[in-house]
């Protein structure tokens, strides 16, 4: 039970979003307006605090080895496998990727991290490797998409930090930690109302791009890829990478590095669960790739909560 009651406000907020959508009360822009609000002032302003206020001394160890070296099997895989099994072109094997091994650490992470594990030391840990390493190389392939002629310009990669709100913010809340900085109160108190928007309005997002059957702003003349919708059997294959092979390939990694058992139900069950709504923001952030992205979130979310279960009463 207390693991449904983890799922039930994502489940309500994402079907607010798709209701208010379907009624006419947000506009015809709603999805992409709120999905641009969380990627350039909600979702920055949560990380840094997030950051900012985490040690940095546990960003080690075997049991972020396990959970890393799935993360970039399953990634990878969805990846390639994005061209090959299903033929989606470059601008969305990324997003692709990210919807298969990008899990969901935040608001589902801390309360199942929680009711699951007792703490959420290790969940710090995965934050950190997924905003400092994983997004990055996503937003990196994002923004060398977005360039015109395709090419990887070293001028323009070292300035995305700059340009990019969400590297840029966690950037500057590790600086912070690293340092033992803290914002006065005046500071904080703003960043901390700004913050507690990311998760609801990211979800509100999510809902009424479900129901958004035409795009929100304007298109290219000549799109780079056509937006085609994702089928059941692609949803199928990235709903199998996040929530049984990536958990899988966790749990044999921590085998391999004998984990001991505390350890390794907190690598699987961080790795099961499931895909970030980060996915899509991104994907909307970069106009690709939402197809796959916003039923990717939904599905796996739907779905995660039999996962986690599996594990918790195999492991714990």
């Amino acid at each position: 039970m207390s693991l449904v009651s983890a799922f039930v406000p994502i489940w309500i907020l994402t079907a607010v979003g798709y209701a208010a959508c379907r009624w006419g009360l947000l506009g015809e822009a709603a999805a992409s307006v709120l999905g641009r609000f969380v990627f350039h002032l909600a979702m920055p302003a949560a990380l840094f605090l997030a950051l900012s206020r985490m040690p940095l001394s546990g960003f080690a160890g075997r049991s972020l080895l396990a959970f890393a070296v799935s993360t970039v099997a399953v990634v990878g895989f969805g990846w390639a496998g994005a061209s090959r099994l299903f033929g989606r072109g470059p601008g969305e094997r990324p997003i692709w990727g990210m919807a298969a091994g990008y899990v969901n650490s935040a608001n589902l992470g801390i309360p199942i991290a929680t009711q699951v594990l007792g703490d959420v030391s290790f969940l710090a840990v995965v934050v950190l490797l997924q905003v400092l390493v994983v997004a990055p190389v996503i937003l990196v392939a994002l923004d060398r998409h977005s360039d015109p002629a395709g090419r990887i310009r070293v001028r323009r990669i070292a300035s995305l930090p700059v340009r990019n709100p969400v590297i840029l913010a966690s950037l500057l809340g590790v600086a912070c930690s690293a340092a033992g900085l803290r914002l006065p109160s005046a500071a904080a108190a703003p960043l901390t109302l700004l913050a507690g928007a990311a998760v609801p309005a990211a979800l509100v997002a999510l809902g009424a791009s479900l129901h958004r059957t035409a795009p929100s702003r304007a298109e290219p003349a000549e799109p780079a890829e056509p937006a085609e919708p994702a089928g059941a059997a692609e949803l199928t294959a990235v709903s199998a990478l996040k929530l049984v092979a990536q958990p899988v390939i966790a749990y044999a990694a921590g085998l391999a590095l004998h984990l001991s058992a505390p350890q390794l139900l907190a690598v699987v069950v961080c790795a099961g669960l499931p895909t970030a709504q980060n996915t899509f923001i991104f994907a909307q952030e970069y106009g690709v790739g939402e197809a796959v992205a916003n039923r990717a979130v939904v599905v796996t979310t739907t779905l995660s909560l039999a996962t986690l279960a599996v594990a918790a009463t195999l492991l714990g």
